[in-house]
């Protein structure tokens, strides 16, 4: 790890990631990196060889006549390439744009109209041809560059030919690339990121190597993650959230091993026994549905066990929402039967080794990490944003305080605003939006940031996230509601995947809901229910237990913030609908005016 004072010390403190990395790649040498699958077998890539790789990526792409400042866009999964190709493009003195691997076409299109991009580095021949489809009206792209496949012009590389040429070019300017780094400095930008676009076009969000070794200095006194890590990676690159994941790395030393694909978490868990698992919350939430569904099924006594001691966590949960305690019967047999045989099962499912999983991106249910919590598997929520650099807040291990995100990290600061909005001051505050200095002024305001989302400290620094400011719904009756909170409660219940809560400016809530379609149907079997024409979502048993958790939710509930109505909708949010970012949150505004019909039906008298 690097040593802290060796980080903190203005004469040694590292110029850019790029320095961070190769410092760390001198120390370390062959020991692995990274792992990752191919043809069925894991295997390791050493800090030299990484090192190497990424050098000759980056004088492939000087060979190529990328220049200092030139963007560079990366599209696709996260893998080993991916970072060597952020590395390469980085170390050309270039700026990273990337990519969701999700994104549509004319989404890929208009992140590459908007920050002028030159050359898109492609993971597969499906991403390059999102490309294809859209090039002829980017007129600054010069060329695709393929991580595997088969180039289809002579504008198109395959990434080993860059590096071939990298490899090359340098044997002709000995010395550039480090010359290149060496005017790399930290004010300068690493890459661009484009907001997932909830409430309109994205925004690209001007991201600084100062904000990285910043994020990577915050994240290593904080203790989150050391040398002796193995972090199981399966966050989209495009995300900040893995941008301080990949930084930290660089700063730790730590191993990190990348997943096959998101589907296959849990195996590839089970193979290389992670330490550590950055995600999203609807990774736990579908974690939190399956354990459910699968209790709640099963037969004779352990079936009426798990129900007994879900009841009793559903009492305890409620309580500590209150700020309360309660104890019951059935909760000292589920602390005694139900939750150790889980920890058992869960730990053993991760590879045994877990110490921590760490949540960001999006709220996380407080009840669904107190039931990890029971669990035994600890989860470390966090808070920040794509103009914050992601790790803005979060807790510590040992002092995790569920329903909050943590403390702000070292060198940031942290201020509430009268109206209850979230002011954030330090070294992962953005530069600028690009090429956007209206919406730039907008957000950062006498060197504040201003996040846009609600929230209030506790007495130890500890911050709570209420809503996001613009998301916040102002019934009819000027009552503010705060629907997210609503949403993640209604989630708990397996049967429902999404939830989106609907009502500013009307007289009462109403609620689009989708199903979680495994889990319904296998209520529905053990139900009796059969499936009609209409399929189960507009079965009327179907609604009625959906009523029920929408009831139990009323009940918690002040008047003006219960959902007076709702819609079943007949399959689940998807990101290819456009109904999700790639984050997988609801995207409101699209959501809204796609459903507006049944929105409107609410409040037909």
């Amino acid at each position: 790890m690097i040593a802290r004072d060796e980080l903190m010390s203005g004469s040694t403190r590292p110029k850019n990631l790029v320095a961070i990395f190769e410092a760390q790649a001198a120390r370390k040498g062959d020991v692995a990196a990274c792992r990752f699958k191919r043809g069925g077998r894991w295997q390791d890539l050493s800090w030299r060889e990484m090192a190497r790789r990424a050098r000759d990526v980056s004088d492939g792409l000087a060979a190529l006549g990328v220049k200092p400042g030139d963007r560079v866009a990366i599209l696709g999964d996260t893998s080993p390439e991916w970072i060597l190709a952020d590395l390469g493009v980085m170390g050309a003195a270039a700026i990273v744009v990337p990519i969701y691997q999700s994104n549509r076409p004319e989404e890929c299109r208009y992140i590459l109209e908007n920050s002028g991009a030159r050359f898109v580095l492609c993971d597969s021949e499906a991403q390059a041809r999102k490309i294809r489809e859209v090039r002829d009206g980017l007129p600054a792209i010069e060329g695709l560059i393929l991580f595997e496949g088969q180039p289809s012009a002579g504008t198109e590389h395959l990434l080993a030919e860059v590096e071939r040429g990298g490899a090359e070019w340098r044997r002709a300017n000995a010395g550039a690339h480090e010359a290149r780094l060496a005017h790399v400095g930290l004010e300068d930008a690493a890459c661009i990121i484009y907001t997932s676009g909830t409430t309109g076009n994205p925004k690209g969000v001007v991201l600084t190597h100062g904000n990285w070794v910043y994020e990577a200095e915050a994240v290593e006194q904080v203790d989150v993650l050391n040398g002796e890590d193995l972090i199981l990676l399966f966050l989209p690159m495009a995300h900040s959230f893995a941008k301080v994941i990949e930084a930290a790395w660089f700063a730790s030393g730590a191993v990190v091993a990348f997943t096959e694909a998101i589907e296959k978490i849990v195996d590839n868990a089970h193979e290389v026994h992670p330490t550590i698992v950055p995600a999203v919350p609807r990774i736990f939430e579908k974690a939190y549905e399956t354990v459910l569904a699968k209790g709640l099924s099963a037969p004779g006594l352990k079936g009426r066990l798990f129900r007994v001691a879900m009841d009793a966590f559903e009492r305890f949960a409620s309580a500590r929402e209150r700020g309360e305690e309660e104890s019951s019967l059935g909760l000292v047999l589920a602390k005694r039967l139900v939750f150790p045989k889980l920890k058992a099962q869960l730990g053993e499912r991760f590879g045994g080794r877990m110490r921590l999983f760490v949540s960001g991106g999006a709220p996380l249910s407080p009840k669904i990490n107190l039931f990890f919590e029971l669990a035994g598997l600890t989860i470390l929520e966090g808070y920040g944003l794509t103009e914050t650099s992601a790790g803005t807040c979060v807790n510590r291990p040992g002092q995790n305080r569920i329903g909050t995100v943590g403390p702000p990290v070292p060198g940031t600061e942290v201020r509430i605003a009268e109206d209850g909005e979230i002011l954030f001051r330090g070294g992962g505050v953005m530069k600028e939006y690009y090429r956007n200095p209206a919406a730039t002024a907008e957000v950062i305001r006498d060197g504040w940031f201003y996040t846009g989302d609600v929230g209030e400290l506790d007495a130890d620094g500890y911050l709570r996230i209420t809503d996001r400011k613009k998301d916040l719904i102002v019934t009819a009756g000027g009552k503010n509601v705060a629907p997210q909170n609503l949403e993640n409660d209604l989630k708990t219940d397996p049967l429902i995947s999404q939830v989106m809560v609907h009502g500013d400016r009307r007289k009462f809530l109403s609620a689009l809901v989708t199903l979680n379609e495994d889990a319904v149907r296998k209520w529905a079997a053990e139900a009796g229910v059969g499936i009609g024409p209409a399929g189960l979502s507009q079965d009327p048993r179907v609604r009625a237990r959906v009523q029920q958790a929408v009831d139990a939710l009323n009940a918690k509930q002040a008047s003006y913030s219960t959902i007076k109505k709702f819609a079943i909708l007949p399959r689940d949010f998807t990101q290819e609908a456009g109904e999700l970012t790639p984050t997988l949150k609801v995207k409101r505004k699209f959501c809204t005016e796609k459903y507006r019909e049944i929105l409107d039906s609410f409040y037909v008298e």
